[in-house]
């Protein structure tokens, strides 16, 4: 059998996603829960794989099982095991082709940035606080020069192993809600780096260091080192994942902040 889960967790106590031998990885943790579920070693595939510090509310994984188990032990019961940090969404018995990485058709990620000029307590390590005023209506038509297929080596870190810095992003916005200005781009794939890289970029328009072509410029130059530093990785966000509708795979609306997973709806 072969099982899709939807997963949520909170990035700021692991590595990353993906299993490492130095510190505690959200890989590691699931893997840990579902062989003891499945009464055999289960290795996970993901849709996406965050960095330190990164969060989720729409990952996707599929594993393969060897004993028969009923959907309720992915959910209710993995939830029992997980640390409060990672949950279960939701479970699913899916096609013998489906892979949750090779098979996904989009991204989606989220950047949430409080523009105030105190940081929130009870939010630390969950969005980015930027004290300086920004103007987001600026930051979102600047962002239109990232649509289309193009080349985002400007926006790709020096360790990313992609043979090709290619991508396609499908859609961007920026909007503010209050004190909250939210960064939404959906893409075919992405870099390593490549949204943190370009929420740099666009924080330097907001505040007015730059015009609302400096998008368009950094990209043209193809050169990470003339582009502004890498945002924080705690207020990013994985909100969803698309797949063919062949798939059937739940698309629930979730996220922080209550917004829906595209910010459109």
């Amino acid at each position: 059998m072969n099982i899709a889960l939807g997963i949520e967790y909170s990035g700021t106590h692991y590595c990353g996603w993906q299993r490492q031998t130095h510190s505690p990885s959200v890989q590691q943790t699931l893997e840990n829960v579902l062989s003891e579920i499945a009464d055999h070693e289960v290795q996970v595939y993901c849709a996406g794989r965050t960095d330190t510090g990164v969060h989720a509310t729409g990952q996707v994984v599929n594993f393969q099982l060897n004993n028969q188990r009923p959907l309720k032990a992915w959910t209710m019961g993995a939830n029992t095991l997980l640390p409060d940090d990672i949950s279960v969404v939701w479970a699913q018995e899916v096609e013998e082709n489906f892979h949750a990485r090779h098979s996904a058709v989009s991204r989606r990620y989220r950047y949430v940035i409080q523009n105030t000029s105190y940081p929130s307590a009870t939010l630390s390590n969950r969005v980015l606080n930027y004290r300086q005023e920004l103007n987001h209506e600026n930051m979102h038509i600047a962002a239109q020069s990232l649509l289309g297929e193009q080349s985002f080596a400007s926006f790709q870190s020096s360790s990313c192993q992609s043979p090709t810095p290619f991508r396609c992003v499908h859609e961007t916005n920026v909007i503010r809600l209050n004190e909250f200005v939210i960064i939404e781009i959906q893409a075919n794939a992405f870099l390593h780096h490549m949204v943190r890289n370009i929420v740099g970029c666009l924080l330097e328009v907001g505040v007015g260091n730059q015009d609302i072509n400096y998008v368009k410029k950094i990209l043209s130059r193809q050169d990470r080192t003339q582009a502004p530093m890498t945002a924080k990785a705690h207020g990013l966000y994985l909100v969803r994942v698309g797949y063919p509708e062949k798939y059937a795979i739940p698309q629930l609306p979730s996220g922080p902040l209550m917004l829906p997973d595209n910010l459109n709806d």
